[in-house]
């Protein structure tokens, strides 16, 4: 309890202007505080709800983007947060984003290789195209 009290203080101390540098750093450093098993709401509280804007202009929000599953018996939520660098563009794409996967409400773990192990477990290919109902 302690720690999310902690993040939140953190993540106000960066809503100003933060490089873009300064904004994955800060996101990496957080996952460090990070447990499977903790609620959504816990790991949104280690990570941050806040939108910070850029010393570069940008509005980065926090997580960047979300996705949501649906299979069966469980649902599937990412939050991604941004975590990397690519220099070759200027748009954030998928793989400058680290996963936090929530599994029926509750952090089942983090980062690429572990969403593709659940998305092969569960075969979600056939469930996000519509396959099945």
């Amino acid at each position: 309890m302690k720690f999310a009290f902690l993040a939140v203080i953190v993540s106000l101390g960066i809503a100003g202007c933060s490089s873009m540098d300064s904004i994955r750093t800060e996101n990496r450093h957080r996952m460090a505080g990070l447990y499977t098993g903790m609620s959504r709401h816990e790991a949104l509280a280690v990570m941050g709800t806040n939108t910070i804007r850029s010393s570069e202009g940008r509005l980065i929000s926090n997580p960047y983007r979300t996705k949501l599953y649906r299979v069966p018996r469980h649902e599937f939520e990412l939050l991604l947060y941004y975590t990397d660098e690519n220099h070759y563009h200027d748009a954030i794409t998928d793989e400058e984003l680290t996963p936090l996967v929530i599994m029926d409400g509750k952090l089942d773990g983090w980062g690429w290789s572990h969403w593709k192990a659940l998305w092969q477990k569960y075969d979600l290919s056939l469930w996000q195209r519509g396959q099945h109902h």
